[in-house]
């Protein structure tokens, strides 16, 4: 997750290639009239597992082994899940100058369907854990279980979920790269739109050209135990209505004391450019803590940050709300 300011100036991308496993047929004909279905029940404990073993590679840092590593594991989860399957593989480079291999993982359900939705995560985790409270940490990477891997194992358990109980829209599960990269607590380096490379290039570069959806969620943060969900700004900025919807689907279903009728901050984060560059209306269902001095849980870019601060009925609380916003369709 980023920090509460605008950045202003584009990274240079390097290259990229995109890769696509499947059938990515898409009919135009009309769709016939749709009628309300009921959700699957979100399974806590199957997110937990996904969550658990993103966490077993170690640090997913782009141009790690445990994040190569990760990687292919997260393409294989989802081709099991998925109609169609996208690896969209480039290079960027990060604000310090490094180069890194990232890779957003795209998992495609009923591509027939015009009709759409976005739902998306990062998979990578940070490689500074910048606000430790042991200086001797602050340049060593975390696990990332909270911040990353929560958002894509909730998504990861609503993608087995819907591969069999299918809802009437078509869904498009995004893993973006590289989002939790961004410039060091301590460096003297300008910002520069340095967090959410694999969003910024997805945005520009879609998996299907001219793709677009009717909006988007993003997942971040989304597993801690006494989690609080604000309306985070940019999302009331781009997207009130989704906001609204999903709030009150959480108050409808149980989860009011966590999904709470207060604004946030503006959080530079992956759907700040799905908004901005891709221009589809996106909300980011995020953790937001006002007893921390960041905002965020107490964990956050921490060695705290693993499978310990995971708490199922919080990856139960989000997934259910999803899959209600899905299957309202």
């Amino acid at each position: 997750m980023q920090r509460f300011i605008i950045a202003i100036f584009s990274l240079f991308f390097v290259f990229a290639c995109q890769g696509r496993v499947g059938n990515n047929s898409q009919e135009r004909a009309p769709e016939p009239g749709n009628n309300r279905l009921e959700p699957p029940s979100f399974d806590a404990d199957s997110a937990y597992y996904f969550v658990e073993r993103q966490v077993g590679f170690g640090p997913r840092v782009p141009n790690t082994e445990s994040h190569r590593e990760a990687g292919k594991w997260l393409a294989n989860t989802m081709q099991r899940f998925a109609d169609t399957l996208y690896l969209q593989e480039t290079r960027v480079r990060a604000y310090d100058g490094t180069i890194l291999n990232i890779k957003n993982i795209i998992g495609v359900f009923q591509p027939e369907k015009r009709r759409r939705i976005l739902l998306c995560a990062h998979w990578d985790s940070r490689p500074y854990a910048d606000y430790d409270p042991d200086p001797a940490n602050h340049y060593r990477p975390i696990d990332g279980a909270n911040d990353g891997a929560s958002g894509v194992g909730v998504l990861l358990e609503i993608a087995r979920q819907i591969s069999t109980e299918k809802p009437n829209v078509g869904i498009d599960i995004v893993f973006f790269d590289a989002e939790d990269y961004g410039r060091h607590r301590f460096s003297s380096i300008p910002d520069n739109d340095s967090w959410a490379l694999g969003a910024q290039y997805w945005a520009r570069n879609p998996h299907i050209i001219n793709y677009d959806a009717r909006f988007g969620i993003l997942l971040d943060m989304v597993g801690a135990s006494d989690a609080t969900f604000k309306r985070e700004g940019y999302s009331m900025m781009f997207a009130p209505g989704i906001v609204r919807r999903v709030w009150e689907t959480a108050h409808r279903i149980g989860y009011g004391h966590m999904f709470l009728n207060r604004d946030g901050g503006l959080i530079i984060d992956d759907h700040y450019y799905v908004n901005t560059i891709r221009n589809i209306p996106t909300i980011n269902i995020i953790h937001q803590d006002n007893r921390t001095s960041h905002g965020f849980f107490p964990e956050w870019h921490t060695m705290g940050d693993n499978m310990d601060v995971i708490d199922k009925y919080t990856l139960k609380a989000v997934g259910n709300t999803v899959l209600q916003v899905i299957f309202d369709e």
